[in-house]
C-alpha cells in the first residue's frame, strides 16, 4: 500500500475579488507548533501592491457611495460567515500561534463580535463625528464626515486575526477601500479571512489582502500617491520612520497604533467611533436659513 501525501494548501493573494499568485513567484512555508509544514503563503511584491491599489481605486467610488445601511449589512455578513467557520479559524490560530484552544477560540469570537460592532456603527458614527455648528448669521452650518479614500493596513503579528479584523473593519465602515498586509509571522488566519470576504458580498476590490514581508512593502506603500491613508500596528522605530518620511511626500494620513494583546480585546478602546475618525475627512456645508 502506497503512503498518501497530504495536499498542502498554497495560500494565494486576494486582489480585486480574485486569488492570484504573486508575480514574484516567491512563497514561504507556514509551520505548525510541531514544525510541520501546513501551508505555503505567497510573498507579495511591490508589483502586487500596485495591482491591489488599482483594484481598490476601481472599487472606491461604488463603496464610498454605497448606503451606510448596505456597508453595515456586508460587515454583518462577514461576521456570519466567520461564525460558520469558527472551528477552522480556531484551529489555524492554534496551529500557527501556539496558543491554548480556549485562547484561540476567544480570539475568533472577539473577531466576530468586532465585525458586528463596526457593522452597527456604519450608520451611526456620522452623528458622533459630525455636528451642526453655531454660526453668526442666517445660515445652517453642518460638518459631515466623508471617507478619506484608499487605506493601507499593516496588521500586527499577534493577535493575527483580531488585530487584522479591527484595523480592517474601521476604514471599511467609513467607506474606504482597503489594501491589508496580514501578520508576517502568522498569516494563515488572514488568508482565511480573504476567503470570508470573497463569499460575503464584499464588492471586488473593496478588500485586497496581501501576505509577505512587512519591511519590503512598507516603503512602496508610504510613497504610493494613490494611497490616501495608512494604519499600522506595532511598528519598530525604523519602520515608523520609513512610513512617516514616505507619507510626508504626498501628505497621506498616517495612524500608528501600539496595543497589548489585552487592549486588542477592549471594544471601548479599539472599536469606538474614534477609531473610525482617522479614516474620514470633515466636509462643512453652509445653507441659507432665512433672509
Amino acid at each position: 500500500m502506497t503512503t498518501r501525501l497530504d495536499v498542502v494548501k498554497t495560500c494565494k493573494l486576494f486582489i480585486g475579488g480574485a486569488f492570484p499568485r504573486t508575480e514574484s513567484g516567491r512563497s514561504m512555508p507556514l509551520h505548525d507548533t510541531k514544525d510541520r509544514v501546513i501551508a505555503h503563503a505567497c510573498v507579495a511584491s511591490r508589483k502586487d501592491m500596485r495591482n491591489a491599489v488599482e483594484a481598490a481605486r476601481k472599487a472606491a467610488s461604488g463603496w464610498e457611495n454605497a448606503t451606510a445601511y448596505l456597508r453595515g449589512q456586508i460587515l454583518y455578513r462577514m461576521a456570519e460567515m466567520l461564525e460558520g467557520r469558527r472551528e477552522e479559524f480556531t484551529m489555524a490560530i492554534r496551529n500557527t500561534g501556539g496558543v491554548t484552544p480556549a485562547k484561540a477560540r476567544r480570539e475568533v469570537e472577539a473577531s466576530i463580535d468586532r465585525l458586528v460592532r463596526f457593522a452597527g456603527w456604519s450608520d451611526k458614527y456620522q452623528q458622533v463625528l459630525g455636528c451642526q455648528n453655531p454660526v453668526a448669521g442666517p445660515f445652517y452650518n453642518f460638518t459631515v464626515p466623508q471617507p478619506t479614500g484608499i487605506t493601507a493596513v499593516f496588521a500586527p503579528d499577534t493577535p493575527s486575526l483580531l488585530g487584522l479584523v479591527t484595523l480592517l473593519a474601521a476604514p471599511l465602515c467609513a467607506g474606504c477601500t482597503v489594501i491589508a498586509v496580514a501578520s508576517e509571522s502568522q498569516p494563515l488566519p488572514g488568508v482565511l479571512l480573504s476567503e470570508i470576504c470573497a463569499t460575503s458580498d464584499v464588492p471586488p476590490g473593496v478588500v485586497n489582502l496581501l501576505t509577505g514581508q512587512r519591511a519590503e512593502l512598507l516603503e512602496p506603500v508610504a510613497r504610493h500617491r494613490e494611497i490616501d491613508a495608512v494604519v499600522a500596528a506595532n511598528l519598530t522605530a525604523g519602520q515608523r520612520t520609513t512610513l512617516q518620511e514616505g507619507a510626508a511626500d504626498n501628505l497621506k494620513r498616517v495612524h500608528l497604533v501600539k496595543h497589548t494583546e489585552a487592549q486588542w480585546e477592549d471594544d471601548d478602546l479599539v472599536a469606538s467611533p474614534w477609531n473610525i475618525e482617522p479614516f474620514v475627512e470633515s466636509k462643512t456645508i453652509w445653507h441659507p436659513s432665512s433672509t
